[in-house]
């Protein structure tokens, strides 16, 4: 029998990005309260449908940039000025996952440094960086006296899973300095891994740990006070990706 396309029934791919960022010490996920249907008036991730002349990739750079206006960084050039770090997280194809046709989601991670109060923008309503335990709380999201309900579509589910990326991959990678700026110090890397997991760290044995594997950390020759106190030296990323030992998340 001849291939007949429209034997098939209408199918579409979406990327849907877990963007997060470190805020007022504690991790921060940028949601969007929908505009039109369907989940209208609810808080979702952003995101949106990929074009016909897209990669994957490219997509989500396209949603990135006109939700946030950060690029991607690109790693096989030098560091690039508000960049972020984009991978992508995982596939999405429950059959029901999206009530006007069927939607496989693609989505992506993307990490950066502290954040300014985002705009709103497409078919988005309202904006807003929130912490990541307010969005995954039991019974949904809601504040300043709006009703309280569960994140649009699965995005529940995809944020959850993006922020577990983020926690495990902090252990043995260089992707904390993700959320740092290109020149930082040991304590703002430590405040990064704070947020991220929720606990807090000895001061001490962080540092010993960071600086224990060559080419984690590169010294840049400068200090600052911007934390108070004395000055204290400045980092940037190295290139060693790997951190060994790990550093091992603590129980909570």
């Amino acid at each position: 029998m001849p291939y007949d396309p429209s034997a098939f029934p209408p199918f579409a791919v979406t990327v849907d990005l877990v963007v997060l960022t470190v805020r007022r010490h504690s991790l921060c996920a940028l949601a969007v309260r929908r505009g039109e249907p369907p989940f209208q008036g609810r808080w979702a991730l952003p995101g949106g449908f990929v074009r016909a002349d897209e990669d994957l990739a490219q997509a989500a750079a396209r949603e990135l940039a006109e939700e946030t206006g950060l690029r991607a960084h690109d790693p096989s050039v030098p560091a690039q000025d508000n960049g972020a770090h984009l991978e992508q997280l995982a596939t999405y194809g429950d059959p029901k996952r999206d009530p006007r046709m069927r939607v496989v989601s693609v989505a992506h991670l993307a990490l950066a440094p502290d954040l300014p109060a985002p705009r709103a923008g497409g078919d988005a309503s309202n904006v807003r960086w929130a912490p990541v335990e307010e969005l995954l709380q039991q019974g949904g999201y809601g504040r300043d006296g709006e009703p309280v309900a569960p994140l649009a579509f699965d995005h529940a589910q995809i944020l959850a899973d993006g922020v577990e990326r983020a926690r495990s991959k902090i252990e043995y990678s260089s992707l904390a300095t993700a959320f740092c700026p290109p020149e930082f110090t040991v304590g703002e890397l430590r405040r990064v891994y704070e947020a991220v997991w929720g606990v807090a760290l000895d001061p001490r044995n962080f540092h010993r740990k960071v600086t224990g594997t060559p080419g984690f950390l590169v010294p840049t020759g400068g200090t600052t006070t911007r934390q108070g106190g004395r000055p204290a030296q400045l980092f940037r990323a190295g290139g060693a990706t790997l951190l060994n030992p790990p550093m091992l998340r603590p129980e909570v």
